[in-house]
C-alpha cells in the first residue's frame, strides 16, 4: 500500500509523552492505528454517526417536535451579532 508523509502540528508536551510511551519504530502504526479507529470508513454509508443522523432526519414526528420547538424560541431574545457600539 503506497504511504505519504505527513506533517502534524502538537502541544510540546503532548509530543514528549508520546515519545516517552511509544518506541521510535512503532510510532507511524500507532498514529495510523489510532486514526482507523477514530475515522469512519471509507464507506460511509455504514458510518453509525451518519445512520443516525439519516433516522433523526426521516423521523417525521420529531422533525415535528423540532420545528415546533424551533418555533417557539425563534424570538426568544437571543441576539448573535451585538447592537452596533455596544461591547460585550
Amino acid at each position: 500500500m503506497p504511504t505519504q508523509q505527513l506533517l502534524l502540528r502538537l502541544p510540546d508536551d503532548l509530543v514528549r509523552r508520546f515519545k516517552q510511551i511509544v518506541p521510535a519504530r512503532e510510532r507511524s502504526a500507532f498514529v495510523r492505528q489510532l486514526l482507523e479507529q477514530a475515522l469512519p470508513s471509507a464507506d460511509s454509508d455504514n458510518d453509525p454517526l451518519y445512520l443516525a443522523a439519516l433516522a433523526v432526519e426521516q423521523d417525521t414526528v420529531l422533525g415535528a417536535e423540532m420545528a415546533e420547538w424551533e418555533a417557539a424560541t425563534l424570538d426568544d431574545g437571543w441576539n448573535e451579532t451585538p447592537p452596533v457600539g455596544r461591547h460585550p
